[in-house]
């Protein structure tokens, strides 16, 4: 298993003890061909708790006008199996993990819901060492990107329903999704593009139609979203110039 210091470094928590590390790191299939050593899944229960507080309490505290059902939608985006699966390959996560034979074989290292469960087991081991105040720090440093593009995904929490909705703002019609899959039926890869009107926007790739599908309307969002801020300060400017 590769050296955990530099992951415990990218954490924010050098002085993680690194037995700890391992232990949340360590899935049940691992401690089943191991005469049954801890596994993550205790550390993983304590973690989703932490994460949860602590992002439920950066809403609260960000998003005063905000009604509860709405917070209730914007947490579950951040804390879902898919987000917590993108934070840990971001962090090379999946490279650290113990796994069994099979596991190991069937790809285990990227798939999201061992990569979900081990980044709350790792999470729980920071709580579980230094407590609530630096398992938080460690959480806003890798979190809050996460709950910001939530933040700003609109009331439908996803990146299609954003950006129809951005599009319907900006009069450019409904988005028409293009689809390509290739490789053999078990292990395919998608990718997409989206047109809007004349525009074409591609870069959307997935395991899943709906995750390359996802990927490509935040790259259109994004670009549209960037182009309307750009004519918003021309606009400004030349009102304050003229």
């Amino acid at each position: 298993m590769p050296e955990l210091a530099a992951l415990s470094e990218t954490l924010g928590v050098p002085d993680l003890d690194p037995e700890l590390l391992t232990h949340a790191l360590t899935h049940r299939s691992f401690s089943y061909e191991n005469g049954q050593i801890p596994n993550n899944e205790r550390l993983e229960f304590l973690g989703d708790s932490v994460l949860g507080l602590v992002v439920t309490e950066t809403l609260f505290r960000g998003h005063p006008d905000l009604p509860e059902g709405q917070l209730a939608k914007l947490r579950a985006a951040v804390v879902s199996a898919k987000a917590l699966a993108e934070v840990a390959r971001t962090l090379g996560l999946g490279d650290h993990l113990r796994l069994g034979r099979g596991e190991e074989a069937s790809g285990g290292r990227n798939k999201p819901s061992i990569l979900s469960d081990a980044m709350e087991a790792v999470l729980g081991a920071v709580f579980v060492e230094f407590g609530i105040e630096r398992a938080a720090d460690v959480i806003h440093s890798i979190f809050d990107p996460v709950i910001a593009d939530a933040a700003q995904m609109g009331a439908g929490l996803d990146w299609k329903t954003s950006l129809q909705e951005i599009s319907a703002l900006h009069g450019l019609g409904v988005p028409v999704y293009v689809l390509e899959g290739t490789g053999p039926d078990h292990d395919k890869t998608f990718t997409a593009s989206v047109v809007l009107n004349d525009q074409r926007f591609d870069g959307g790739t997935g395991r899943s139609k709906k995750d390359a599908e996802q990927m490509v309307a935040e790259i259109a969002w994004r670009s549209i979203s960037a182009r309307a801020a750009a004519a918003d300060g021309a606009n400004a400017h030349g009102a304050r110039t003229s």
